[in-house]
């Protein structure tokens, strides 16, 4: 297993991360894993040398952080995994019970240490961003876990570029620890962060985490996609929602010829673009399988030439918008 910095933090990180949003209670999502069912993938993923798990606190109502907390204590030493999770979804009926006041903020934080059953989250994020924030209470509130040592770092996800940039740098020029990485959708039929978010976060030392690598399994195959063999294609709506269009199909039976020549997975091809396409990065694979956890692993070894990578990129088109907003 290779391991990147996390941005510019001295944080190593496996160039794959674990993501267990399918860890948790199938009665929340048809196609999510119950704790017997997810212990060998994590087992998997751990003795392939990934150390990076990332959950939320809204995953099977909690449900995936009290299930990957105990199986991670069970199989490693807490100081060989990092442990990142989210908060912002809503939790409850409250008014407060969701988004990013200080008092949310830290109630979730300690909601999620006591799911997790740890001392410290080695890495807590925003998640659904809400665009009527107040960045300075969220950035004073992040600071003040990590000052109070129950969070190490701090991250975002999917953000309007604007927004993160001013929460970066509000905290960086008041002395406040800052956000070191940016959990952002990215794949081939998704790349919109090239236009603002992916050079801001280069430019300014910020690790990459890029989720839903291979679309929510549109990817994986343009058949099994258009005939929603899968139970997670049959019943995600936001795959119909975010992926779909006709150039996204088209890009979607590039991926299959190119694996086809290559005798390996679309899934390995569309991961292996990813990674090569963001160098440093440390994309969240949803495996709930133990061959998506091998094939994850395989892609690293997949290297696509100049041509390849051509011809998987020239297919797309640009959404009348930026972002999920």
């Amino acid at each position: 297993m290779e391991y990147v910095r996390l941005g510019r933090s001295s944080l190593r990180v496996s160039r794959i991360a674990f993501g267990a949003m399918g860890v948790g209670d199938p009665n929340w999502r048809s196609w999510v894993l119950t704790e017997e069912q997810s212990r060998p993938l994590i087992r998997r993923a751990l003795e392939a040398g990934i150390n990076l798990f990332d959950t939320c606190d809204y995953y099977s109502g909690g449900q995936s952080e009290i299930i990957l907390g105990r199986l991670l204590r069970e199989m490693s030493p807490r100081e060989e995994v990092v442990i990142a999770t989210k908060l912002g979804n809503p939790m409850g009926q409250g008014p407060n019970s969701r988004g990013y006041s200080r008092k949310h903020i830290v109630e979730a934080a300690e909601a999620s240490l006591k799911r997790l059953g740890v001392e410290r989250i080695d890495l807590l994020q925003t998640h659904i961003w809400d665009p009527a924030s107040d960045i300075d209470e969220l950035v004073r509130a992040f600071d003040d876990l990590v000052r109070a040592g129950k969070v190490l770092y701090v991250g975002a996800t999917d953000m309007p570029c604007w927004q993160f940039a001013k929460s970066v740098y509000t905290a960086r020029l008041q002395g406040m620890h800052s956000f070191v990485s940016m959990q952002n959708h990215y794949n081939l039929v998704w790349r919109e962060d090239e236009r603002e978010l992916i050079p801001f976060c280069r430019a300014e030392g910020i690790g990459l985490l890029p989720y839903s690598p291979l679309a929510r399994g549109f990817l994986c195959g343009a058949a099994r996609a258009r005939e929603r063999r899968t139970e997670r294609l049959r019943t995600d709506d936001l795959i119909g929602k975010w992926y779909g269009r006709s150039g996204d199909q088209a890009v979607a039976e590039i991926v299959d010829e190119i694996a086809t020549l290559r005798g390996v997975q679309p899934a390995q091809v569309a991961l292996a673009w990813v990674l090569r396409k963001i160098p440093g990065s440390a994309p969240i694979i949803g495996a709930t399988r133990l061959d998506h956890v091998d094939a994850a692993l395989a892609a690293l070894d997949l290297e696509l030439d100049a041509g390849e990578m051509a011809r998987l990129e020239a297919g797309y088109a640009l959404r009348p918008k930026a972002g999920h907003f």
